[in-house]
């Protein structure tokens, strides 16, 4: 009896001191219940976009778990598991963000402006800007795809149209079906210009690959065989998986 209750407090003082279970649930998208709830909580603690805590694994869930496993370098696999709680538990947890470009405070010391987020929904790309922004994207053709990859070592489609904009002082969200909500639809390719974003159908049903517009129905975007270049809208290949345009040049 003395020996089962002190393995029960050795077990009860390893949890205190490492915060996690002995062996903790694995868990990918479709799982449901606490662990789920617990996995979303600690996502949001640590500044990732959960919208709800409702113990479904669901894309939003999913994304974030990707999104936390590039940022942390572990192995971007879309799952839960040991490693990955680990390194949720010693993730920081981030406070509310200050707000873009706020006044600095009479410190003497200069707040740098930061890069402004884009709301969803009007064009917001300012015309003069195009050319730039364009630019910005062919100085990456060649880049290798890799998923997960939003840095000029490699890129995945959205992490590329992130980083794009954002060496242009735009904030945008991290995947395609986020960046999707931004700008307005445009019903006609004709209707499109160079800098609107130009989406996909692949992997999964809905806007799941991206890139942008150039002009003359050519758009620059991530391969996953050969790295960011150019291809055409009537591309045998990409022409019956073309999704739709958004227009966000103002």
């Amino acid at each position: 009896m003395k020996k089962i209750f002190s393995l029960l407090l050795l077990s009860s003082l390893f949890f205190c001191l490492t915060g996690t279970a002995l062996a903790a649930a694995t868990l990918q998208r479709g799982a449901t219940g606490h662990d789920v709830r617990v996995l979303q909580q600690n996502l949001q603690n640590a500044g990732y976009v959960i919208h709800s805590i409702d113990g479904i694994f669901g894309n939003e869930t999913y994304r974030a778990v990707i999104n936390f496993q590039r940022d942390t370098k572990i192995k971007i696999s879309g799952i839960v598991d040991n490693t990955t709680w680990r390194a949720l538990e010693k993730a920081p947890k981030k406070s509310t963000p200050a707000l873009p470009n706020a006044p600095a405070l009479n410190t003497g010391t200069a707040v740098p402006r930061l890069p402004v987020t884009v709301p969803e929904g009007p064009p917001f790309l300012e015309r003069s800007k195009v050319t730039v922004l364009l630019a910005t994207a062919k100085k990456y053709i060649g880049t290798p795809y890799q998923f997960g990859g939003a840095t000029p070592k490699a890129f995945d489609c959205s992490g590329y149209l992130q980083y794009v904009f954002r060496q242009n002082g735009l904030t945008i969200p991290r995947t395609a079906d986020e960046q999707y909500k931004l700008g307005q639809k445009t019903t006609l390719r004709r209707q499109l210009e160079p800098g609107d974003l130009v989406f996909f159908t692949t992997y999964e049903p809905g806007a799941s690959h991206c890139g942008i517009y150039l002009g003359d129905g050519k758009f620059i975007h991530v391969s996953a065989k050969k790295g960011v270049r150019i291809d055409d809208l009537d591309d045998a290949y990409w022409k019956p998986l073309y999704y739709g345009g958004k227009h966000i040049v103002k």
